[in-house]
């Protein structure tokens, strides 16, 4: 141990591997040096002494350490560590998607997203927490969750100071700072920031929803809406307010929910500096300006502003009322009209006047009720 510390000191390497003339301070080292040789990976990282087998691979990963990108895209000036990250890139501007799900026939520009998408049909979960075994079908989700644990956070955002635990989920949150928008939909043109959101989208205009409720057989778009809707069935509220201890079933809810507490309204019309707390509503209201009504009855081609005034709208047509009062099952066609309703069995009178303590079951006798005291 003496002999092999003291080598530090006087930079002696006595230890030398013929086969490429490097010469090593411990015997250890240089049989670990043959061992990689024997399986065939002679070429090292300086950097991270990470082992390859061939010249390429090496040059290849030592890009990580430099950060270069030498293959850009014509099309979007998007450039990339790889040739063939490239190449999967360039099938978005085609539309090329070659591979294909046996399962549902959904089609994929990279065979790692086909991958991926399999293990929705499979149930396949492959990346375990070795802390608390929670399971992730993909290896980003697994490194973001253990955040939780660890707190660590590698990659900083130099706007915000915003971290993150894996580099694309920076590269993501940069271009809200950009404004980069470089995934457009061919149908209306709407760009997003991210392929997934693409995706999700192009999903109003084809009205494919593969994501199937087993309980109901209710389907979605998204799988995300899926996991928020099967908590109606299982009564599940994980997500607390730490203000009131409301309860809420997603995460995105919640964070909705802070802002009636903090007063923040984060997304603000350019056209008239109107602030809003969501970015749908905002959304919603910049079709005022530009007199957009991109939701449409097929029945009746009346259109609507909003996805959920055309889904309210349809009801007339299809007789649908799926808000059942549980006491005297009373049916109705929105949810609004069945809070109404069950005032009568609880007797409850939640909006209560300042001016003469007179208290009503619904906000419009409310607000006719005060138009009492204004014109006094």
């Amino acid at each position: 141990m003496v002999l092999k510390h003291q080598c530090i000191h006087i930079s002696e390497t006595p230890f030398t591997y013929e086969m490429c003339d490097k010469s090593f301070s411990e015997s250890s080292t240089l049989c670990e040096r043959q061992r990689v040789h024997l399986e065939g990976k002679p070429f090292t990282c300086e950097v991270c002494n990470k082992y390859f087998s061939q010249s390429s691979n090496l040059r290849r990963h030592q890009r990580i350490h430099t950060g270069e990108k030498p293959f850009t895209c014509e099309v979007c000036d998007r450039s990339f560590s790889q040739s063939s990250n490239l190449r999967a890139h360039q099938r978005i501007h085609r539309g090329h998607k070659p591979f294909t799900c046996k399962v549902c026939d959904k089609s994929f520009s990279r065979l790692m997203n086909l991958h991926m998408h399999q293990r929705i049909h499979t149930g396949e979960k492959l990346f375990t927490c070795e802390l608390c075994k929670k399971s992730f079908t993909q290896v980003s989700s697994l490194l973001q969750h253990q955040t939780i644990h660890t707190g660590k956070k590698a990659f900083k955002c130099e706007v915000c100071d915003k971290a993150f635990a894996i580099s694309t989920r920076l590269l993501m949150h940069q271009r809200i700072h950009t404004g980069e928008k470089p995934f457009r939909c061919e149908v209306c043109e709407m760009s997003f920031t991210q392929s997934c959101e693409l995706l999700t989208h192009q999903r109003i205009h084809t009205g494919e929803k593969p994501f199937t409720c087993k309980v109901c057989n209710k389907s979605f778009s998204q799988l995300s809406t899926l996991s928020t809707h099967q908590r109606i069935h299982t009564g599940e509220k994980p997500f607390k307010c730490e203000v009131c201890d409301k309860s809420f079933s997603s995460s995105s809810t919640l964070c909705k929910h802070r802002r009636i507490h903090t007063g923040e309204k984060p997304f603000m019309c350019e056209v008239c500096n109107k602030s809003f707390s969501q970015s749908s509503n905002l959304r919603a209201h910049q079709r005022i300006h530009i007199g957009d009504k991109p939701f449409t009855c097929e029945v009746c081609d009346k259109s609507f502003l909003h996805l959920m005034n055309l889904r309210r709208h349809q009801r007339i047509h299809t007789g649908e009322k799926p808000f059942m009062c549980e006491v005297c099952d009373k049916a109705f066609t929105q949810l609004s009209s069945l809070m109404k309703h069950q005032t009568i069995h609880t007797g409850e009178k939640s909006f209560k006047c300042v001016d003469c303590d007179k208290a009503f079951a619904t906000s419009t006798r409310f607000l006719m009720h005060q138009r009492i005291h204004k014109a006094e």
